[in-house]
């Protein structure tokens, strides 16, 4: 089983990881959707939000803008990190990724390993 986590504000995927409402957290089995729920973390700083995730037994994040450290962080964790990700709503996002057809944006690629946030 995976868990499947987006960060959102105003019901689209947030512009950065960590600056966000909350996070819909997805439970997938195969390529089924088994539960989803809406969680808010009590920590904001970046730092902290990793052992947070971990927690919640996150196995993949789908982000449009991370900080570059971030992406050594989770992979130290084994946390899959799909960045770069068009801004749409968790719904859309999650079926894009169950169906195989999530795609990165080359220029926030581009940005991120610049070391642009």
């Amino acid at each position: 089983m995976k868990r499947v986590a987006i960060p959102v504000v105003n019901g689209k995927l947030s512009e950065f990881f960590a600056q966000c409402n909350h996070y819909e957290i997805f439970e997938i089995e195969g390529v089924q959707i088994k539960r989803n729920e809406i969680k808010e973390p009590s920590v904001k700083e970046i730092a902290m939000l990793l052992p947070w995730v971990v927690s919640q037994g996150i196995t993949d994040v789908i982000a449009y803008k991370v900080d570059k450290r971030i992406i050594e962080l989770f992979a130290g964790y084994k946390i899959n990190l799909y960045v770069g990700i068009k801004r749409g709503s968790p719904r859309e996002i999650i079926l894009d990724y169950l169906n195989g057809t999530l795609k990165s944006d080359k220029k926030i690629i581009s940005e991120i390993m610049a070391g642009h946030e």
